[in-house]
């Protein structure tokens, strides 16, 4: 059996990573049994499986790469579930067909795994009229709670707690009911919430000045800019909710601006993604790379890490096409751009071990290294793969 670090370790794998039979019986032995069908499993999309198991297996092996939780409770189990964390799902229109067909597309990611994010802004104000059944629109919150209870219905079914991420537009006009939302303890409880903040609206509340809530060409009310980013501030500190994202530098510093809009981020908030959008993420573990750790000779193998890198980007690559997907829209979105998420775990660990100040400026400044040792490593291999397999 290899070696965990703490019994909690142990424990988290074995309630949710490790592969079982429906009555709970393992059929994981050991985490190593975990590593190997994980290895197997991407590797079987290569022309030499063989070749590329043992490397994707030596890069598992003690923790050292840690791929995200979808990939690590999935791979090799033939169970129809997704191997990525999160969607950002299509576009909501407004109409109520097409809002129930949203729905449904939501069930289905949820039903395999996967974390949604929407955007509710392109929904009608509460209120506005419904041409052709002389009636009012009931408004985005009211659509929000029928997801609500979707959410809280298909978590019932698995182990694992629904996530969703709403966001909205500050200029919609049902910001401020959207902002306040959660005041309700027993509303929206499956969702984090999220203002999308423009650049304009950020400039309106330097100046103190006025901001228009709008739908379609119609203004419906006039607020102070600062007054409404005082209510945000307000719920944030009262509830932890909403959040904000600074929607407009997204767009301007996405690498993919040319072909894709982004208007929601995954439930937790950290990946923006286009409509239909996933996100495949992994972790290097840099506390698992330090030679002499605790001694004045203690330094981060950068060779190591190099390659280590490599193969972690060619393993997550590889889950593009060895992952199910809840629906063809998603399939062809992650199989047109190959985005993956490579970030670090065990950071401060790898600080400590080499004498460094968790926040110390010596601290950022090694991690500032590492980071951009990664990023190269991260691109070269992009490289690499496009010469071999085609870019994306």
């Amino acid at each position: 059996m290899s070696r965990f670090a703490a019994p909690i370790a142990e424990q988290i794998w074995d309630m949710k990573y490790r592969f079982k039979e429906a009555d709970g019986t393992p059929i994981d032995l050991s985490v190593e049994d975990s590593w190997r069908r994980i290895a197997r499993d991407l590797a079987k999309v290569e022309k030499d499986p063989a070749k590329w198991e043992e490397k994707f297996y030596g890069a598992l092996e003690d923790f050292k790469y840690l791929p995200a939780g979808r990939i690590t409770a999935g791979a090799g189990t033939a169970r129809n579930v997704t191997l990525f964390n999160c969607f950002v799902m299509g576009t909501v229109p407004d109409s109520m067909s097409g809002i129930f067909d949203m729905l449904k597309e939501a069930a289905l990611t949820m039903q395999q795994g996967g974390g949604i994010g929407y955007d509710f802004s392109n929904i009608r104000t509460r209120g506005a009229d419904v041409k052709g059944v002389a009636a009012d629109a009931s408004g985005p919150l009211s659509f929000m709670d029928v997801w609500d209870a979707m959410c809280r219905t298909i978590m019932s079914a698995g182990s694992r707690r629904g996530a969703m991420m709403a966001t909205m537009r500050c200029d919609h006009p049902d910001i401020e009911a959207f902002i306040t939302a959660k005041s309700d303890p027993a509303r929206l409880r499956m969702f984090n919430m999220s203002v999308l903040v423009t650049d304009a609206f950020m400039e309106a509340v330097k100046a103190d000045g006025p901001w228009e809530l709008v739908f379609g060409d119609k203004v419906y009310h006039t607020v102070q800019a600062r007054d409404l980013w005082n209510k945000i501030m307000q719920g944030t500190y009262d509830y932890a909710e909403p959040g904000v994202i600074f929607i407009d530098r997204i767009n301007q510093r996405n690498n993919l601006s040319y072909v894709e809009e982004i208007a929601a981020t995954n439930p937790c908030g950290e990946q923006p993604l286009p409509p239909y959008g996933a996100c495949l993420l992994g972790s290097i573990n840099l506390a698992r790379l330090v030679t002499d750790p605790f001694e004045k000779a203690a330094e981060l193998n950068e060779e190591a890490l190099t390659d280590l890198v490599a193969t972690a980007v060619r393993m997550m690559d590889n889950v593009v096409d060895a992952s199910k997907f809840p629906l063809d829209a998603q399939a062809q979105e992650a199989q047109a751009k190959r985005r993956i998420g490579l970030g670090v775990t065990g950071l401060a660990d790898a600080l400590l071990m080499l004498g460094l100040k968790y926040g110390t400026e010596e601290a950022a400044a090694q991690t500032e290294a590492w980071m951009k040792a990664i990023a190269r490593a991260s691109y070269l291999a992009s490289v690499y793969l496009a010469k071999e397999k085609g870019a994306f």
